[in-house]
């Protein structure tokens, strides 16, 4: 699995690490143990959930029962911003306005890549309700933005060619 992190003068640096954890209880190794937060013990991790070989959840000190005290997920961005609490729900709209709650992994446009809830919510302000979803599908990712807050989805975003960066953007 591949990561990248910034250290304190601003640098970042990329990395590989082989996964020795399983962090979402699922019977597969999807996360590697590493000291995140400087205090000199190897109890945080990183994690590839959605399983392309990047990390995507960040773990700070995961005790015995595998339970981290902060979660916390990539808004897509490459940043360790979004705090996600692991017991915690997130409310999301589907596109025809019905009400959930769940995540960060559901099932939000009804395919399943690999047979495995593969479509992550993200809360980037922290208020709860999922702003952003990333659903992975066999022709590459489409995403869906709330854009002004109100909990409905304002932009469908496409990536056909699987790289990563959006190729088309349609108003909803």
């Amino acid at each position: 699995m591949d990561y990248c992190l910034a250290g304190d003068d601003g640098h970042a640096a990329i990395w590989h690490g082989q996964p020795d954890l399983d962090l979402d209880g699922d019977g597969r190794l999807d996360a590697f143990g590493l000291d995140l937060d400087g205090d000199g013990m190897r109890d945080d991790a990183l994690a590839d959930f959605d399983g392309d070989g990047i990390a995507d959840h960040a773990a700070r000190d995961v005790d015995n029962d595998g339970t981290p005290e902060a979660f916390f997920t990539d808004d897509g961005s490459g940043t360790w911003a979004v705090s996600f609490d692991r017991g915690g729900q997130l409310r999301w709209l589907s596109l025809d306005g019905v009400e959930h709650t769940g995540g960060p992994l559901v099932d939000f446009d009804g395919v399943h890549v690999r047979g495995q809830l593969d479509d992550r919510l993200v809360d980037t302000d922290g208020n709860g309700v999922a702003d952003r979803v990333l659903c992975a599908g066999e022709d590459g990712m489409t995403g869906y933005v709330d854009t002004d807050g109100d909990g409905r989805w304002n932009v469908r975003l496409t990536d056909a060619d699987g790289d990563g960066l959006s190729d088309g953007a349609t108003s909803l």
